[in-house]
């Protein structure tokens, strides 16, 4: 989910702080545990967050553990296992596969074309545990592919097809049979795959400019090289950019707010009201955005 949906870490209770960090652990050992060692390197905090939502709908108390970790062998860190934090792991692995693809194919890199020759036994795995959300997944990626090549100069139109992914992956995690709660979960997803997908579009301005590569931002706004410069490009367009990514948090805090949460409730607010936020400021004020990969 490219790193954008972390806690405010200083705004977190120690308590809290100490889940967060379980949960994100939980998953890295959850990767190893059912996949080996290479696939962690693909972990983030994104997936931490999808468990932690996830598991805050169930009532079962959760047991964290102490453990050693491989990159850390001489202190034991706190860890969280249930299910919502095995199908987060599941979850990031499929993105990190169809991004490793995507990579290889588009820029020819010779990492991902490595990783795609090792990983492929454990998507075919992950195709064969979670069939449904697969197809979704690929579906919506051809979709957003064909509309790259053709250039679309829709903000909303690209978006969307982001969107459906994250709609998705919410709605077909491990929660229980209830039709109220999965639509809130629905909701929540399509809305925060509208804001990664622009905050991602906003982020990659520069890089886009120099590679040559699609950003409907770039078409949107009908950008034209040696017309203006990156720094006229993102004020002119800035505005309507925080309009937009405002709005999405908007919706996602409003459908956060009708979860009734069992557990994980000041982490998952932290996340929704004060993470988000904060990577919004940082990202459409052109700052680099807090590196939350690695082990904290």
């Amino acid at each position: 989910m490219l790193g954008y949906v972390t806690a405010d870490k200083p705004e977190l209770k120690m308590r809290e702080f100490e889940v967060y960090r379980g949960y994100y652990c939980g998953v890295c050992k959850s990767i190893a545990r059912r996949y080996g060692q290479l696939p962690r390197m693909v972990l983030s905090y994104d997936a931490a967050f999808l468990a932690l939502l996830l598991a805050g709908l169930e009532k079962d108390a959760d047991e964290p553990e102490q453990e050693r970790c491989i990159a850390n062998p001489f202190k034991k860190k706190t860890v969280v296992q249930n299910r919502a934090i095995d199908y987060a792991a599941d979850v990031m692995l499929i993105l990190a596969w169809y991004k490793l693809l995507d990579d290889a194919h588009d820029e020819g890199r010779l990492y991902a074309k490595t990783a795609v020759t090792l990983l492929g036994g454990i998507y075919r795995k992950l195709e064969r545990a979670r069939p449904f959300l697969c197809e979704r997944i690929a579906e919506n990626l051809r979709q957003l592919t064909l509309l790259e090549e053709e250039k679309c100069g829709s903000l909303d139109e690209a978006a969307e097809t982001f969107a459906k992914i994250m709609e998705a992956i919410f709605q077909e995690g491990p929660v229980p049979e209830n039709f109220r709660e999965q639509e809130v979960l629905r909701r929540i997803g399509y809305h925060l795959g509208k804001w990664i997908y622009l905050m991602d579009a906003i982020d990659d301005i520069e890089e886009n400019m120099e590679s040559g590569a699609y950003n409907p931002l770039l078409y949107r706004f009908e950008y034209e090289a040696g017309k203006e410069s990156a720094e006229e490009f993102r004020a002119r367009i800035m505005d309507v950019c925080r309009f937009n990514l405002f709005h999405y948090l908007g919706e996602i805090g409003k459908a956060a707010d009708l979860l009734t949460l069992k557990k994980n409730r000041g982490v998952i607010e932290n996340i929704i009201y004060k993470g988000l936020l904060r990577n919004t400021e940082h990202v459409t004020r052109g700052e680099d955005k807090e590196d939350e990969h690695g082990s904290i």
